[in-house]
């Protein structure tokens, strides 16, 4: 995991409580340092587990986490679960997996924050991936995540670059507005999109994507792919609620991805712990 990118104070987060969750499935080899490092951006770490036979649970509650047994119907599912298991302003979320760096939580919480937006995604595109069409299995994710993302950007005149990236900070109290239904990992694309037909605002930050250190994805692209075009279909198609902000959010739902990559873009340098 990597050391801080600058200096972090968590009083850079004023009054707001920040709070990461981390669901988790057989995730024993890496669960550890994820929660250790996030603790360092975060007032809570909450990590839901999936049914982990592996000692997940166990060494993530010796590394401080407070663990949640999930309900075992997948991934939205465990999102869904976790919003009523905390009562921070603002939730990220990120892997168990270590391909997601907890150096970058602050950089997805300042625009919630700022309520310069109510959710904020990491982008892969901008920010870089190891994972980019190794193999047939990536090729087909990312070919479905751009697909996606061209779909969401015109249905809801937005400029996105990443809409799957489970790398992401929301105000709490939208995520329960917008009624959350999928159980699987159709639940990221179905938050960004519930997010903008209630009128609320959607960004994007550069983040990178680590390959996962131990194991395989537990994402069967072959078999998952119907899943994530019936959400699509389901919710793209949604009338869009009209809702006005005050001036300080220069009166824009999304800040196009052009000004994102410039104001905030940077080099994404992994080290070791003990480097």
């Amino acid at each position: 995991m990597s050391a801080p990118v600058s200096a972090f104070a968590i009083q850079e987060y004023g009054d707001a409580r920040v709070a990461a969750v981390i669901p988790a499935r057989n995730e024993a080899h890496t669960i550890a340092e994820v929660v250790r490092e996030t603790a360092r951006y975060v007032h809570d770490v909450l990590v839901l587990d999936g049914g982990s036979r592996d000692g997940t649970a166990a060494q993530a509650r010796a590394a401080g986490a407070r663990v949640i047994t999930d309900r075992g119907r997948g991934k939205g599912a465990a999102v869904r679960q976790s919003l009523g298991e905390t009562t921070a302003d603002i939730v990220v979320f990120l892997d168990a997996d270590g391909s997601h760096d907890p150096a970058d939580i602050p950089s997805l919480v300042r625009p919630v924050l700022a309520r310069d937006a109510e959710l904020c995604v990491g982008s892969r595109f901008s920010g870089g991936t190891d994972e980019l069409s190794v193999t047939v299995g990536q090729l087909i994710r990312t070919i479905g995540n751009i697909s996606m993302n061209i779909a969401i950007n015109r249905r809801f005149d937005v400029a996105l670059t990443d809409t799957l990236n489970g790398f992401r900070a929301v105000r709490r109290e939208v995520a329960l507005e917008v009624q959350l239904a999928e159980d699987r990992h159709t639940i990221e694309q179905e938050m960004v999109m519930k997010v903008l037909t209630y009128g609320y605002r959607v960004v994007n930050r550069p983040t990178h994507e680590y390959a996962r250190l131990f194991g395989t994805s537990h994402i069967a692209v072959w078999r998952e792919w119907p899943t994530f075009v019936r959400c699509v279909l389901v919710n793209i198609f949604q009338p869009q609620r009209a809702r006005s902000y005050p001036s300080n959010t220069h009166g824009a739902r999304v800040k196009p991805a052009l000004e994102t990559w410039m104001r905030e873009s940077r080099p994404h340098e992994r080290t070791s712990a003990g480097s």
